[in-house]
């Protein structure tokens, strides 16, 4: 009988699989009222690559990422018409075009989903019914004009200049996100570890794209296409 595949393991939910959310800092997103806050402390959060700034806000305390060049002590604002500074929060509708912005709303109120990656921003392109933006992947993207973002560039950029230099340190950095260092591909695994695996060559041996309606242990591979939509 054959093994459990990696597909089974990550949805059964090991303990190699599963995030150790207890060790994370909380939550990114931005509050449901407007105001000053003030940067109390930047912390390494475990769940996130970039920095992350405690920011205290009227008494209260909420995380955000951290823009290039934020330091402690730094005052803040968030809401509409408020001044074009590094760290402010406001919506996209009122940022002059040509902004770098990140953490970029979906929908208004949702606490930003868009462009969280260290070193990147997007681009305020024009203005209309809705806000045009260009992503980090220069993909355009229309969004309500309610929609908040942060002014800057998330910092942290240089993450990927220092190499890990060794395997066990890549293991342990990609624990706390959930994620295998190192994946072993299927076909050079054996036929009781894969649906791929086994046969004198790297070949799967057969057709490598399965149905929808497959079991987990035989979803491998590509899935089949979509029916095309009719306009």
């Amino acid at each position: 009988m054959g093994k459990r595949i990696i597909v089974q393991s990550r949805g059964h939910g090991s303990p190699t699989y599963r995030s150790p959310s207890h060790r994370h800092k909380g939550d990114i997103r931005y509050p449901n009222k407007e105001g000053k806050g003030r940067v109390v402390d930047i912390i390494h959060d475990p769940g996130h690559y970039a920095p992350v700034a405690i920011i205290d806000f009227e008494g209260e305390r909420f995380n955000m990422l951290a823009p290039y060049g934020m330091y402690v002590g730094q005052e803040i604002e968030i809401g509409s018409m408020v001044p074009l500074a590094l760290g402010n929060v406001m919506p996209i509708g009122e940022i002059p075009e040509g902004t770098s912005v990140y953490n970029v709303e979906i929908r208004p109120g949702d606490g930003g989903k868009l462009v969280r990656t260290p070193g990147t921003s997007a681009l305020i392109v024009s203005h209309g019914e809705k806000t045009v933006i260009q992503l980090p992947s220069k993909e355009f993207k229309a969004l309500d004009n309610r929609c908040r973002a942060t002014l800057g560039i998330v910092s942290g950029g240089g993450r990927d200049e220092k190499p890990f230099a060794k395997a066990g340190k890549k293991v342990h950095a990609y624990q706390s996100r959930a994620k295998k260092a190192y994946v072993v591909s299927g076909v050079n695994m054996n036929p009781v570890d894969h649906p791929h695996g086994g046969g004198s060559h790297r070949h799967v041996g057969g057709p490598n794209t399965v149905a929808r309606g497959m079991p987990p242990g035989k979803k491998v591979g590509r899935l089949s296409p979509k029916k095309k939509r009719r306009k």
